[in-house]
């Protein structure tokens, strides 16, 4: 979907200004924000694709306005409601009122190092052989979804060539919405400024952006 998520290209928001010696919290809520995250993530009631898609639903304004762990609670609150695990009146009074939806797991403290240093490998077969090799030019698809795509706008019908095949994996634009995991190769595609940005770019330098082969046909 085109939301505020997607902000490649987009003018007006200043520059990025990364801040020296950052902290990996800024206080101490977001610790708990990220742990309640991981933790409702064990349920087992959603992916990482549809949490991601829960988070480019904020409205806008709402978005924009929000730090990064603020997000992050916005799109958990949104997933635990639509899977009932809460209601939003007990997500107001911060008290649960009635009996919710049960998890298929638990992450428990003693689980909790073993759960991150697996992670959550999203890598899967497929039957067929890539459709693309490196070296090929291609092009993206202009396409404008009205869900989960992982294909920026700013990268959408432009012509660039295939640097690396990079193995097969969830389709997320599929994933996100319970339509299954049915997995696609995925190729690292390298386009010239000018391609992206246009006259005035540098020609020099170029933008990488790793896509699935359903993202992409041949020149």
């Amino acid at each position: 979907m085109n939301g505020p998520h997607d902000l490649g290209g987009q003018m007006g928001f200043g520059p990025v200004a990364p801040e020296p010696n950052e902290p990996v919290f800024h206080a101490e809520w977001e610790k708990r924000a990220l742990g309640i995250t991981l933790s409702c993530g064990a349920f087992g009631a959603w992916s990482i694709d549809e949490s991601r898609h829960a988070r480019e639903n904020i409205a806008p304004a709402d978005y924009l306005a929000a730090s990064y762990y603020e997000i992050w609670t916005r799109g958990l609150e949104m997933l635990l409601e639509r899977h009932g695990f809460a209601t939003d009146e007990e997500l107001r009074s911060g008290h649960s009122l009635q009996q919710g939806s049960v998890p298929k797991r638990v992450l428990k403290a003693d689980m909790v190092a073993g759960a991150l240093a697996k992670g959550g490998p999203c890598d899967r077969p497929v039957d067929a052989a890539p459709l693309f090799a490196v070296g090929d030019w291609v092009r993206t698809k202009n396409i404008n979804p009205t869900g989960h795509t992982r294909l920026p706008r700013y990268a959408r019908a432009k012509t660039g060539v295939v640097e690396a095949v990079q193995g097969s994996f969830v389709f997320p634009d599929d994933n996100a919405h319970g339509k299954g995991e049915n997995p696609q190769w995925i190729y690292t595609v390298v386009f010239g400024a000018p391609e992206i940005w246009g006259e005035g770019a540098d020609s020099a330098l170029t933008v990488s952006i790793d896509a699935w082969e359903s993202y992409l046909e041949r020149v």
